[in-house]
């Protein structure tokens, strides 16, 4: 079903990719270990973060708020964006318009 946006759907899949690289640990999301994870070159490390990044624009659609290693990913429909949290601290969002 994916989220509600009026951006082009590549720019906010790039910018949730970007903002994904903040979550230090987003790795356990897909149950790597941090070996398995080091192990990956960049090239490799961005399409599993791309990967990522378009299986939660289509999964807060119909669960606003997802667990990615220490982070949270939120669906802020109320404000058009996607929000990235570890904690209480807002680490950074992506705008849907």
């Amino acid at each position: 079903m994916g989220v509600k946006h009026g951006r082009d759907y590549e720019g906010i899949l790039n910018d949730l990719t970007k903002a994904l690289d903040m979550i230090p640990d987003g790795y356990l999301f897909f149950q790597m270990s941090a070996e398995e994870w080091e192990g990956l070159n960049p090239e490799e490390r961005r399409e599993v973060q791309e990967a990522l990044a378009e299986d939660l624009f289509y999964a807060l659609g119909s669960e606003p708020t997802i667990q990615v290693g220490s982070g949270v990913v939120i669906y802020a429909a109320d404000t058009h964006r996607i929000d990235i949290l570890i904690g209480e601290t807002e680490m950074t969002f992506v705008s849907l318009i």
